[in-house]
């Protein structure tokens, strides 16, 4: 199970193994970790983690949506845009000045949802937060 805490609220996810292996395997390679999230920029609903020309190892889509629901932690490899992680709050195209994008669905919050919105309206209106993951 995935930990995140971010601005002070702690968020629980499951990992989507069966339908995102490499993400999955991906993300936990880089386990734990901090960084500090910001609102998106065209994706609507959501905060996301830019991290620029970071490789992440993971090649093409696998369990790829541009349309996430609340909860549901999308990583993007790289491409058309820069690598990031995507962490939406509520309704949500994920998409950059390139235009929509696809990510990987490889985890799934099973319990905090009722803060989410409190830590988009933080990133929304004082900028940056922490936010940290890790294996529990």
């Amino acid at each position: 199970m995935l930990e995140i805490v971010a601005a002070g609220f702690t968020f629980h996810a499951r990992f989507e193994e069966q339908d995102a292996p490499r993400s999955v395997a991906a993300f936990k390679a880089i386990l734990p970790f901090e960084d500090r999230i910001i609102h998106c920029r065209w994706s609507g609903e959501s905060n996301w983690i830019p991290w620029g020309d970071r490789k992440l190892g993971v090649d093409g889509p696998e369990n790829a949506t541009v349309y996430p629901a609340a909860g549901q932690l999308l990583l993007y490899p790289g491409g058309v845009s820069e690598t990031e992680l995507l962490f939406p709050y509520g309704h949500c195209a994920f998409g950059s000045k390139a235009g929509l994008l696809a990510g990987n669905h490889f985890a799934t919050l099973i319990d905090g949802h009722e803060n989410l919105a409190e830590l988009g309206r933080l990133t929304l209106w004082q900028g940056a937060q922490e936010i940290s993951f890790r294996l529990v």
